[in-house]
């Protein structure tokens, strides 16, 4: 009898054992996370692939660029997504996650470019701002006075008390959360881009970097700036009833909603295609995915979406992708980009 209960236990033993080490049960369906700002550009491109393939139409979620990276990078098997949109490039620390938790081979795809803008209705004036302005406007702690190296929580309510030339109107600002791709690359381009014109701060940067990041990159939380979460179209509906409030989200929204909003010059530079895609404009950034090679030949169809994707007739110049806004990189970066894409070319962090 004991031998009996000792062969029961561990065959038990076993078998959880190898429950345990098989993966999620299977799916058919690609399952695609992140970025907000690359969410209806994917969307299109999954709608298209699932109607012109056999494959089903991806499914396709909206976490942020940080969120999606941190659900692919969290490990491999089907119960973990196969393809994250991010609106800034993968961090050196995200990439050692994915590392650290078993995603060894991952594919990463330039997809364009893309501004951010600080919008208004049309229903109020335009505004035309530097990047000082922005971060005096934002920041948490802004220098006492003009010359003093003291800094201070925020004081400003008004565009005007910043410059005479702003609006006398309150600042209200709507933005992304600290999850987003899009408020990584604003803090990194327009906070940080107008913190460094004040020179004292600028001057932490080699004497305390963490300092210099703290101050740069810490926005006010007083209510004057208002997280309005993952949903760019929400925001663009709050402007349209607050003719007062800005928003802070991708060219691409402003692009579908150009009939109603209106986007500040920045440094006297405008937010176009043209200017975005020439790096002119201040505040231009650009847009990837990344592939989790492991889940190709598991999960169905997606050597197909990255095919789908990283063609001439979607990314192209006049490919489809560009009437729902994207600002497509120069021809020759983007065919090496197909290139590598479609082999599905492994990082090795050194791109980082």
């Amino acid at each position: 009898m004991k031998t009996f209960k000792t062969a029961i236990a561990s065959a038990a033993v076993a078998g959880a054992l190898v429950a345990a080490s098989m993966p999620a049960m299977a799916r058919d369906t690609i399952n695609i996370v992140g970025s907000s700002t690359v969410y209806p550009f994917a969307t299109v491109v999954a709608e298209r692939f699932g109607r012109s393939s056999d494959f089903p139409t991806p499914k396709l979620e909206s976490t942020g660029s940080g969120g999606g990276l941190k659900l692919f990078c969290a490990g491999v098997g089907t119960q973990h997504p196969d393809i994250t949109n991010a609106s800034r490039r993968m961090k050196s620390s995200e990439f050692k996650m994915c590392q650290d938790n078993g995603v060894k081979k991952i594919t990463e795809v330039l997809i364009g470019s893309d501004g951010i803008v600080l919008a208004n209705s049309k229903k109020s004036g335009k505004m035309d701002i530097t990047l000082e302005q922005i971060w005096l406007a934002l920041a948490a702690e802004v220098p006492e006075s003009e010359n003093s190296e003291k800094l201070v929580p925020n004081p400003y309510k008004k565009w005007s008390e910043i410059d005479s030339g702003l609006p006398n109107k309150p600042i209200r600002v709507m933005g992304p959360p600290p999850t987003s791709g899009t408020r990584d690359a604003f803090v990194e381009l327009a906070m940080e881009g107008g913190c460094k014109q004040i020179d004292f701060i600028a001057e932490m940067e080699d004497s305390d970097e963490d300092k210099f990041k703290s101050v740069c990159h810490s926005i006010r939380e007083d209510g004057v700036f208002v997280e309005a979460g993952e949903n760019d179209n929400l925001i663009v509906q709050k402007l349209e009833s607050d003719p007062d409030a800005f928003g802070i989200f991708g060219y691409s929204f402003l692009d579908q909603n150009s009939g109603a909003l209106q986007a500040s010059s920045i440094n006297g530079v405008e937010a176009t295609v043209d200017n975005i895609s020439a790096e002119e404009y201040p505040v231009a950034r650009s847009l990837w995915f990344y592939v989790k090679k492991a889940h190709v030949g598991v999960v169905p169809g997606i050597e197909e979406y990255v095919a789908e994707f990283t063609s001439e007739s979607a990314w192209g110049d006049n490919g489809y992708l560009v009437d729902v806004g994207l600002i497509p990189v120069p021809r020759n970066v983007r065919m090496e980009s197909a290139r590598e894409a479609q082999a599905l070319k492994e990082m090795t962090g050194k791109e980082l």
